[in-house]
Order: C-alpha cells, then sequence, then structure tokens
C-alpha cells in the first residue's frame, strides 16, 4: 500500500528522509568525558538499521558547564568532531538521515544519572573539574528544593552561551550530520530563560515574553550562521509546561524561530518543574499529539509529534488527521529497533524487508514467504490473514 503516509518519503531544505518515522533523541548516559563510545554506536546504529528514516543522536551539551551527568555527551570542542562522526557516518550507511541534537542542562546540571537516584551529584575525586561545573541559569533559583540554588548568568556569559550553540552547530555539520535539533525543552537552560518561574532577569533577557524569547532566537540567529541553509533545524519545545507557559505562547515563538530559519518543532511538555512531563492529569495513547496539531496550525510551521505513540495505525492516523509532519518513535523503539519494519509489515505495506539491511531484511523476506503461520512474534491476531505471504 504505498499511499501509506507514515512510510512516504519526506523532503525538507535539501535532505530527504524516507520516511516520517523519527528516533528522537534519548539520553544514554554512557559518554566517557563527552565522548561517544561504542555503546553510542550500537544505539544509534540499530534504530538506522531498524528501518527509522531519521535517528537523532541524544542531547549534546555545548559547553561543559552544560552536562547534565558524568555520562552527557559533548560538543563544546573541535576534538569531538571525529568522534561523533562515526556515529552519523554508521547511521547513513543504513539509508537512514543522522542527526543530533544540542543541549544545555541549566540548573539541572551535575546531577546523578536518572537510575541512579535523579539528584544531585556528590562532590568525588573523580570529577577533576568539579568547581568549573557548576549549574548556571539566567536567575539564582533551584529547580526545587532539593536542588542547588544556580549561578545566574552575566549579560556576558549569555552571549557567548549564543556563540557556543553556533560553534556546535559548525561541529555538528563538520561531523556529518545532516538534521540539526535545538533543545528549548524540559526545563533545561532555553526553558529556563523561557520560563516566568525560573526566569527573573532584568536586563534584555527577561521580563517581557519577547524578552524571555530573545535567548533562543539569538542562539537560532548564530546556529544559521554555521548550519548549512540546504540542512534542516528543528527546536524541541515543552508546548506545555504546566507552570505558566502553554500552547499560545509556544506558538508565536514558533512562527518568530520559522522566520529565522526553523522548519520542524518537536513538541513535547512539562520539566520546568518537578512535576513528570505530561499534558494533565491523565497519561493515554497520543497525548501530546494535540500540542503538535495546535502549533502546526496556529504557527503554519511542520510538527513533529511524540508521547506514547506505540503502534503504526496510530502513527498513521496522526498524519492522515493532518497533526503533525513527523512521528517520533522514543521508548516503544528502546523495546522493539525494528519497529518500522514491524509497523510496515502489520500496516500491510508492500516489501516490508526491502526497507531494511539485507543482513536480515533478506532472510525474514525469505521465511514470510513460505507462509504457514510465521508471523514475527510481535504480530497481533486479526491485523492480518493468518498464512498470507508478504514478499
Amino acid at each position: 500500500m504505498s499511499e501509506m503516509l507514515l512510510f512516504s518519503p519526506m523532503t525538507i531544505r535539501g535532505v530527504e528522509l524516507r520516511n516520517r518515522i523519527v528516533v528522537p533523541p534519548m539520553h544514554q548516559y554512557s559518554a566517557i568525558k563527552g565522548f561517544p563510545t561504542d555503546w553510542h554506536l550500537m544505539n544509534a546504529g540499530k534504530f538506522a538499521a531498524g528501518g527509522a528514516g531519521l535517528v537523532v543522536v541524544e542531547s549534546t551539551k555545548v559547553e561543559r558547564r552544560g552536562c547534565g551527568t558524568v555520562g552527557d555527551l559533548g560538543i563544546w570542542d573541535d576534538a569531538f568532531v571525529e568522534p561523533l562522526s562515526r556515529l552519523a557516518k554508521f547511521i547513513k550507511q543504513q539509508n537512514s538521515v543522522a542527526g543530533i541534537q544540542l543541549g544545555h542542562s541549566g540548573r539541572k546540571a551535575r546531577a546523578t544519572r536518572p537510575w541512579e537516584g535523579d539528584r544531585p551529584l556528590q562532590r568525588s575525586p573523580d570529577i577533576e573539574d568539579w568547581d568549573a561545573w557548576s549549574p548556571v541559569a539566567p536567575s539564582a533559583i533551584a529547580h526545587s528544593e532539593k536542588w542547588p540554588v544556580p549561578k545566574a548568568l552575566e549579560r556576558h556569559e549569555v552571549k557567548d552561551l549564543v556563540q557556543a550553540w553556533g560553534h556546535a552547530a559548525r561541529r555538528a555539520h563538520e561531523a556529518g550530520f545532516d538534521v540539526l535539533e535545538l533543545h528549548g525543552a524540559h526545563g533545561y537552560l532555553v526553558h529556563q530563560f523561557l520560563s516566568e518561574r525560573s526566569n527573573q532577569r532584568s536586563d534584555e533577557y527577561g521580563g517581557s515574553e519577547a524578552n524571555r524569547m530573545r535567548f533562543i532566537t539569538e542562539i537560532t540567529e548564530a546556529v544559521r550562521t554555521h548550519w548549512p541553509d540546504h540542512k534542516p533545524l528543528f527546536v524541541r519545545l515543552s508546548v506545555e509546561d504546566n507552570a505558566g507557559w502553554g500552547p499560545e505562547q509556544s506558538a508565536r515563538l514558533a512562527k518568530t524561530l520559522k522566520a529565522k530559519g526553523v522548519d520542524v518543532i518537536d513538541c513535547s511538555s512539562g520539566g520546568i518543574t518537578e512535576m513528570a512531563p505530561i499534558l494533565g492529569k491523565e497519561i493515554k495513547y497520543s497525548y501530546q499529539v494535540p500540542l503538535s496539531e495546535y502549533v502546526k496550525r496556529h504557527a503554519d510551521i511542520m510538527t513533529m509529534a511524540v508521547g506514547l505513540i506505540i503502534h503504526g495505525d496510530q502513527a498513521e492516523q496522526i498524519l492522515r488527521d493532518k497533526q503533525a509532519d513527523l512521528i517520533a518513535v522514543g521508548r516503544e523503539i528502546l523495546n522493539n529497533p525494528n519497529w518500522p519494519m514491524d509497523a510496515a509489515l502489520k500496516l500491510g505495506v508492500d516489501g516490508p524487508f526491502r526497507n531494511v539491511p539485507p543482513q536480515f531484511g533478506y532472510w525474514l523476506g525469505t521465511r514470510a514467504k513460505r507462509g504457514f503461520g510465521t508471523q514475527p512474534s510481535t504480530w497481533q491476531n486479526g491485523l492480518q490473514e493468518a498464512g498470507k505471504a508478504i514478499p
């Protein structure tokens, strides 16, 4: 069924995605002093081999102070370019597009990994640059009572950070990535500037909504100076943070960013407080999709939907209802790295095994031609006639 939107190609600027399935950036907390390891190659590579159109490498920090944990990836120095290029090259070898997210943790920096308690890190002799790794923020306001009070950024430091994002974009280009995403969500530094709760500055970066938007606007301008015009630029926003920043503000910001060269808004939620990043009190399938739909319609910009998108037919309907242009599959693709292939099979897309590397696509295809109930283990009864051969 070639008319399936989920599996139709899409061109953004000069980059073509083979389908609308995106692996969003997901922290692995496995870097060593900012450098990627074999884990990162395996992690990104399995998603690319599984058939996703775009694989976005996790939030990679534009300066040392921006690292959330000891395991965060870095891109604040030219020394990171070559190791990161290994990831980009392998993703592209699997016929997927390589993307990377640039971020800064701000006041949420210097923390333990989530599975180690998700709390402020304790000083240790293993961390040689402890004092240089001090959390910073728009204002000296802690994330919560259990977190330390960050240092308020001086005006010149804000200007320097804007340029740090620009230089990070240059390095991402040199490493071979073709899509760039700026992390403006989940309570990290850019979001901290946007929120009245965390930003109480009295200079041009605080106060009015326009002033609080200035940081990400200037970052976008600096990034576009270094990021080639033919390469797409995404921005992830907490479209609703349940703390004063909501869809109307996000749509206004999206309009401004579009004029500065942003192509897609990645629509998430929450993170500025200790509350989980959810919309409302009930978590359900597609719970953040209304945020994507709102920004798409009110800002006239392409959007990416994310948040409990589990099934192929669910993703297809989101596209058909024009609620988003791209579908991000996060935790479900951790559960099944071959989710794109699995979704294609269940949706009846012709040749579902042809869109993955022949090293396993060939063997799965020949098995499927035999029929007699050789459906994959993820198969659900009633989705297709039992025993039907799949080419």
